[in-house]
């Protein structure tokens, strides 16, 4: 079997940026007329027209080549080389709000981690599961896979991938199995919506399908994907306890030292600052979420909400000025890579919209769905929601793009615009924990210090498992009139 090595992430997500760039001089350029519209997410967005796609000429030129040209009122200019070279630029700049939220919240956890409760916390833990992988696995992950079913829980959850990289190696595992706890809970649990308002809420309210209606049957859903994700992950857990040789990230002689929870450390013991330090933690956190889904909140406000924790945090672990400033840095250091690939990620975004080809892979892949049989329309609606998603890994931003494809097409497929929202947020979802244009996977493994090869060995079957559970109940979406 020939070994595939995958390089860096920022020379993976540059090579794709460069590969569209260059795509750009072939695929058709196009678009859809859009209009505005207030979604069930408050937000305003563009949202297309169906009916209205019409294609645009390229404006080829020499100069063009090398530095880049304005599109004008009906041709477009393709990827010059200044171009692809100033798209990671553009992309950090848009995804600006993702970035500073990472690096501050990095901050915030480095002032947490300097007081002792993240380590006491975790401590405790193992204490009273007794060291179960098992008891502390299931509880995590429906707590998390809750929250991003519920609430959509993603980006906020980047800073936390050290705390569950120390609570597997506590419990002798490897860091996948720590990742996994975290990343696959969260995602599975926001593909598997339930109230998720940045997907199944924003897709609805497009298709003009009552906001949280087929509710029992998304539930249905969740609790199935969850049992089987929870299931594999355990049964990896169970190989690597049998021999450490079975894991994905196993090399003969490294401990992964940076991974593990120091000597020092494993002793410290849960006091009551500590105590009180997480609960102030929970309720702010608790209360900007809720904020975020009552007052519009989004990444400032809640950049804004972890510095209080930090306040809290130093002033309760008696830390000096310069102490909790270190600390801060600190924190923030350790997040370089995971903030800047958010930023290289969205650089291939940059590309196909200033190139309009989006448009047109949107209206050809939807296109074909129309000569194809009723059960294996909804499943198409999947995978082109999979297939599009390598482009736009946003939920509410796809939803804007394609429902409003996607709900005419239900109709005269004569399957309802509810099982198209179905297949939206399985496609949308579950995608997200494999591509390499999700800056959250990337952001995560970059700092669990996981390639992208060996993350993909533990999760090509998992997925796969999902992916034929979406089919199958998409398919019986089809069959019960959902």
């Amino acid at each position: 079997m020939v070994n595939l090595k995958i390089p860096h992430v920022f020379v993976l997500l540059t090579a794709i940026i460069f590969v569209f760039s260059l795509l750009s001089y072939v695929i058709p350029s196009g678009k859809f007329e859009t209009k505005k519209e207030k979604l069930a997410d408050g937000v305003t967005r563009a949202v297309l027209v169906p009916g209205t796609y019409h294609k645009l000429k390229k404006n080829i030129s020499f100069k063009g080549l090398i530095i880049q040209q304005p599109n004008t009122k009906d041709g477009v200019t393709p990827t010059s080389l200044i171009g692809f070279l100033s798209a990671i630029p553009k992309g950090m700049k848009k995804a600006a709000s993702i970035i500073f939220f990472i690096f501050l919240v990095g901050g915030v956890f480095g002032i947490l981690d300097k007081t002792g409760t993240i380590v006491a916390i975790i401590n405790t833990l193992l204490k009273y599961s007794k060291k179960s992988h098992l008891l502390l696995t299931v509880i995590c992950m429906l707590t998390i896979g809750i929250a991003g079913s519920t609430i959509g829980a993603g980006e906020e959850l980047i800073p936390l991938v050290p705390v569950f990289l120390m609570v597997s190696s506590s419990l002798g595992l490897d860091k996948i199995y720590g990742l996994a706890i975290l990343y696959m809970s969260s995602q599975i649990g926001f593909a598997a919506a339930t109230t998720n308002p940045f997907t199944v809420q924003v897709a609805q309210s497009i298709a003009q399908v009552p906001l949280c209606s087929g509710m029992s049957f998304r539930i249905l859903f969740f609790i199935c994907t969850m049992t089987v994700t929870i299931l594999y992950v355990l049964r990896y857990a169970k190989k690597v306890k049998a021999d450490p040789a079975n894991s994905y990230v196993y090399t003969k002689g490294n401990e992964e030292e940076e991974n593990l929870i120091h000597a020092e450390n494993s002793s410290v013991e849960l006091q009551k600052s500590h105590i009180i330090t997480a609960v102030v933690a929970i309720i702010v956190f608790a209360l900007a979420i809720t904020a975020v889904q009552l007052l519009g909140w989004w990444l400032s406000e809640m950049s804004g909400a972890f510095l209080l924790i930090g306040i809290v945090a130093a002033i309760l672990g008696h830390l000096s000025v310069d102490e909790t400033a270190s600390a801060f840095v600190s924190g923030m250091k350790d997040m370089t890579v995971a903030a800047l690939v958010v930023g290289f990620a969205t650089g291939i975004q940059v590309v196909l919209n200033n190139t309009q080809t989006m448009d047109t892979l949107i209206f050809y892949a939807s296109g074909t769905l129309q000569h194809i049989p009723q059960y294996l329309a909804a499943v198409g609606m999947f995978v082109f929601q999979v297939f599009l998603n390598f482009f736009i890994p946003s939920g509410s931003g796809q939803a804007a793009v394609t429902m409003p494809l996607m709900a005419p097409l239900a109709d005269v497929l004569h399957i309802s615009r509810q099982t198209a929202v179905f297949a939206f947020t399985c496609g949308d979802g579950f995608s997200n924990t494999v591509i390499p244009t999700s800056g959250i996977l990337m952001a995560m493994l970059s700092l669990a210090k996981i390639t992208y090869t060996k993350w993909l060995k533990f999760m090509l079957p998992l997925f796969g498992l999902l992916f034929l559970l979406s089919s199958i109940f998409l398919i019986i979406a089809v069959f019960i009139g959902y």
